[in-house]
């Protein structure tokens, strides 16, 4: 990657609907000179506490200002030397403040880093917030979920179905703060094209949404636009836990500089040279039991083209015994040895422009119904042009506009949650989920057009599922 390249950024973090506190926290560390640039590259981290309350959102803190300041500070490491030690620092910070602390003890957080430089993208991770790679119309998961659902698909000795059934999925088997030590994974370095897209996020986001949303809304919308649309569905499909968004976009390469170079093919299954050699090994062997029959040395000829024939077989039933280890371990989620560990399509699909357009319809009767305070003169604006969009099949433009209509209407219920936090305090009990409170309007707050409730809006499809559902 070139300094001269542009890097568009932005990230969001949201309490999600049924936390009292959010314990996510993200950090992003850019240079502002060349020699900084030269020496270190960009920094975008995330990390999601935990350990209840204010303990888990200081671990994530402690990660945030830790990994950073230490990254900088390795003048004479490499970057992914620089990068272990600095989320290694921030793991011994979190440790020894737990240690000091009773209530803190046992406190932890994950923490997922990419690191942009002129030697291409890095990646350091612990726990089973992600980074994706959105490239080719495709998105990459570059790392490895520090989970117990993942560490049991690795071992590849229960079907893949059976443990994403029976075990849950937020149960995390590495994390900075309550082990005396941690391993951390260093991912690349990769490659970095022009038009790539990198998402790190907390488990609010990739639990509610699929990772081929994800890559569709990364893909089409600006980082800023695409923050927004992604935690806002998250919060519409329930939003049970904070979710942090960051998305950092490469741009072109400035005319006169060198093209970057590809990344190294990924492995596959085919045997290595050992196995070859082996086999060539044996195969020579054979040949010369075969000269030696020839020559009237029959039973030693005899001798050594069996004991060849019965090491070839040997090698080959070992070699199918390793790759079907191997393609076991890339059962549901195609979860591999090296990364990218799991890729999906990134082309958008009329399907999910359909999804976000039943989203947009019943958000907006719900806001008619329940008489939400919303700015209707600017979401007609957007609805028109994201139907328009639609109807003539530009997806793309039709998915960027439809995500700002529902912003303009997931504002509505944000207003509500705002007012049942309100209520809860004051002592009004709930069950499940209860009908909002309707919005207060200030006697100064200047009118608002909205449509007539008397007119339903148009119906996206008469077959269109509840849209708040994953």
């Amino acid at each position: 990657m070139h300094w001269e390249q542009r890097v568009e950024y932005a990230a969001l973090s949201d309490i999600g609907f049924r936390r009292r506190n959010n314990q996510d926290a993200y950090a992003i560390q850019t240079c502002k000179v060349r020699d900084e640039w030269d020496d270190r590259g960009h920094l975008f981290l995330v990390a999601d506490g935990m350990g209840g309350h204010a303990v888990g959102e200081l671990a994530s803190k402690i990660a945030a200002d830790t990994v950073p300041h230490t990254f900088l500070k390795q003048r004479d490491a490499s970057i992914p030397e620089a990068l272990r030690a600095a989320i290694t620092a921030a793991h011994i910070n979190i440790h020894s403040r737990g240690e000091q602390n009773r209530d803190f003890n046992r406190m932890g957080t994950t923490c997922t880093t990419l690191v942009l430089s002129r030697y291409g993208a890095v990646v350091g991770h612990v726990g089973d917030s992600r980074c994706y790679r959105i490239r080719d119309r495709k998105i990459e998961q570059l790392t490895f979920d520090h989970s117990l659902q993942w560490e049991l698909l690795r071992q590849g000795k229960l079907p893949a179905e059976q443990i994403l059934r029976q075990q849950p999925r937020n149960v995390i088997t590495r994390s900075l703060g309550p082990q005396p030590t941690v391993e951390v994974d260093i991912e690349g370095p990769y490659a970095v094209r022009p038009g790539d897209v990198y998402l790190l996020c907390s488990d609010g986001l990739c639990g509610q949404v699929a990772d081929e949303e994800i890559a569709q809304i990364a893909s089409s919308l600006p980082p800023p636009d695409a923050c927004r649309f992604l935690v806002d569905l998250a919060n519409l499909r329930g939003g049970p836990d904070n979710i942090t968004v960051l998305v950092v976009r490469v741009g072109e390469i400035p005319a006169g500089l060198p093209a970057i170079p590809h990344d190294p093919p990924r492995r596959d299954l085919r045997p290595g040279w050992g196995w070859v050699l082996a086999f060539a090994a044996l195969s020579i062997l054979y040949i010369g039991g075969t000269a030696m029959t020839a020559l009237d040395y029959v039973a030693h000829g005899l001798t050594l083209q069996v004991l060849s024939l019965l090491g070839i077989g040997g090698l080959l039933l070992s070699w199918l015994h390793d790759r079907d280890r191997r393609m076991r371990q890339e059962g549901l989620p195609n979860v591999t040895p090296g990364t990218p560990y799991r890729v999906a399509s990134a082309e958008v699909t009329e399907a999910f422009v359909q999804t976000c357009r039943a989203i947009e319809y019943h958000l907006q009767r719900t806001a008619l119904e329940e008489d939400w305070s919303i700015d209707w003169g600017p979401y007609h604006s957007l609805a028109e042009a994201a139907h328009s969009a639609h109807s003539s099949g530009q997806l793309r433009a039709a998915l960027a506009e439809y995500g700002k209509a529902i912003h303009i209407l997931a504002k509505g219920i944000t207003q509500l949650r705002k007012q049942k936090d309100l209520a809860e305090r004051w002592g009004v009990k709930s069950s499940g989920a209860p009908t909002p409170l309707p919005p207060t309007k200030s006697k100064t707050e200047p009118p608002q057009s909205k449509p007539d409730a008397s007119v339903p809006p148009e119906d996206p499809s008469s077959g269109s599922p509840p849209a708040a559902t994953k």
